[in-house]
């Protein structure tokens, strides 16, 4: 599917978009709402202070509201996950650590790689979450699943848009079993 951008999303995360957002047929995205777009914003702003989060693609299943969205987004947070998650999510083996919850997703992961300067890796934090003014409807574990495999696979193909060593530690299919 050419969703955000080429093909950062897998038929997994084709799968995955239906149940969390119902629908099978999305809106085109903007032109500069991709991962390769957003790959050279993070590259270029690594060593800025200032910037350290953006956009990736926000995804709309057409016929409906603006309001009524996924957001798929990039932070830099400055190091390793740290502390204890909030209830709601359960913690799932991938990359640093993956959140995931019924209405959002979170990927960390390191990436050293020859386009982000410095010698340290680069701790990158990728989510995806739901701006909706009603509650998910569905299976709060599949939901959970969906969001986890969708975040998983945008994280991935930043990663390799990036050229991070080992691909940040994550596998080529995203792994639901929680940690």
């Amino acid at each position: 599917m050419e969703l955000c951008g080429g093909e950062a999303v897998s038929a997994d995360a084709s799968n995955a978009l239906k149940v969390t957002t119902g629908s099978s047929r999305f809106e085109a995205s903007a032109e500069g709402s991709t991962v390769a777009h957003a790959a050279r914003s993070l590259s270029e702003t690594f060593a800025l202070p200032a910037a350290d989060d953006g956009d990736i693609c926000h995804v709309f299943a057409i016929n409906t509201v603006l309001s009524d969205r996924l957001e798929v987004t990039w932070e830099l947070p400055g190091g390793p996950p740290e502390g204890e998650p909030a209830p709601k999510f359960t913690v799932l083996r991938m990359g640093e650590r993956t959140l995931a919850a019924p209405d959002v997703a979170i990927v960390r992961f390191a990436c050293r790689s020859a386009t982000l300067s410095g010698s340290i890796p680069a701790h990158i934090r990728l989510g995806v979450e739901s701006w909706s003014p009603t509650e998910p409807e569905g299976d709060p574990e599949e939901l959970t699943d969906a969001y986890a495999t969708v975040a998983h696979c945008f994280a991935l193909a930043l990663v390799k848009e990036l050229g991070c060593e080992n691909d940040g530690r994550l596998e080529p299919r995203a792994s639901l079993a929680p940690a």
